[in-house]
């Protein structure tokens, strides 16, 4: 079986360095709020080159605590419209409802699967606060028009950097381009913690100091609560696993651009497409995501032949009951898009041999196939 994702044999490769790790908390006697945590949002804040990395619990978290900040810090305010990619994964829709904000659905480009910044001027309204831009599946989706679109109608630009860690724009690192970002160390994703956490990164220093005190019950100095805050802290092992794990992040996604440039230069087939790739740099290829009309077929067509897939994502936020008021929504672009892509295997452990196999059970894909399971 070629897995998905063998997320055992990814962190096999740090095993020694992680049981130091935790054995290092375990003895310290100091499991949150120390100096594990401290130490990871340094070097994470150096990753990304951002002013500040502030650790949370998780990744929806982080998305949650850059919207409530703003709320305190008095830039938004409840029923202010938020654009946002209508296809991205419904983490990104919960944490702008979550705050009374109202979330506009924007269809996203059907090659790169990133908002297509030509259609934000078209929503545009004197409610609109911020456009959260979701770099999916690992590819930069800030350009030059969205930048110049938040600049003109003073808008936040808050990037939804969960799967993204080291795709870089004009220089940037995703997480540094806007004006806040989310992170998510999922233990699926490209810098995966061994359990769930995430982190806010900024330039801003009252956001920074705001974050700060709302993950912690709204409390900066201990019984004296600023906000009626959350409990969300990244604990100290996870902290410590991340640093191991960052050490190596530059390795990782060079080796999962190898397996994604071969997939671009080997697969060939008709009625399989590829996804459309901007620039290079831009890419970690957290996934791996093609499209087709028979990716049904073509998904039992791969695991016949030991090969695991998975759909990212198989219902758009639009359509799913927590959001039934929206269901009715034209959204024709993210409907198809969902309905046909399929994410093959992709991680740092890939063999050369899993990739010639994945490809050429791809290239031999035919209407045949299609019309056996008929």
């Amino acid at each position: 079986m070629i897995k998905f994702l063998d997320l055992q044999k990814v962190n096999a490769e740090y095993e020694q360095e992680l049981k130091e790790a935790a054995a290092r908390v375990i003895d310290s006697g100091w499991y949150l709020l120390g100096k594990e945590l401290q130490s990871f949002e340094e070097n994470y804040a150096k990753f990304c080159g951002t002013r500040y990395a502030i650790g949370v619990a998780n990744g929806l978290d982080a998305l949650r605590l850059i919207f409530r900040g703003y709320i305190e810090l008095g830039v938004m305010e409840p029923g202010d419209e938020i654009i946002v990619p209508a296809n991205t994964y419904i983490a990104s829709v919960l944490a702008i409802t979550d705050n009374c904000l109202k979330p506009i659905m924007v269809e996203p480009n059907i090659g790169t699967f990133n908002l297509d910044s030509s259609r934000i001027e078209e929503v545009l309204t004197s409610r609109t606060k911020a456009i959260l831009t979701v770099h999916l599946y690992g590819q930069n989706s800030v350009d030059t028009k969205m930048l110049s679109i938040c600049k003109l109608h003073n808008l936040k630009l808050i990037e939804d950097a969960a799967q993204s860690h080291g795709a870089s724009w004009n220089g940037k690192i995703t997480g540094s381009i806007g004006d806040a970002a989310g992170h998510s160390f999922y233990p699926g994703k490209n810098l995966g913690a061994l359990g769930d956490a995430g982190a806010v990164t900024t330039n801003d220093e009252k956001l920074n100091t705001t974050v700060k005190a709302l993950r912690n019950y709204g409390s900066l100095q201990k019984y004296q609560n600023i906000y009626r805050g959350f409990n969300s802290r990244m604990d100290e092992i996870q902290a410590a696993f991340l640093n191991v794990k960052l050490r190596f992040q530059l390795r990782e996604i060079e080796a999962r651009r190898r397996t994604a440039d071969y997939y671009l230069r080997t697969i060939r087939n008709p009625l399989v497409e590829l996804p459309t790739v901007i620039d290079p740099l831009g890419h970690v290829w957290h996934l791996f995501v093609l499209k087709t009309k028979f990716r049904d077929e073509l998904r039992k067509k791969l695991e016949k032949n030991g090969i695991e897939t998975l759909i990212h994502y198989p219902i758009p936020p639009h359509k799913q009951d927590a959001y039934s008021q929206y269901k009715n929504y034209d959204l024709k672009i993210t409907e198809k898009i969902h309905h046909e892509v399929l994410s093959l295997p992709i991680s740092p452990v890939m063999s050369a041999n899993d990739e010639v196999e994945v490809a050429k059970v791809i290239n031999a894909f035919a209407l045949d196939d299609v019309n056996n399971n008929e």
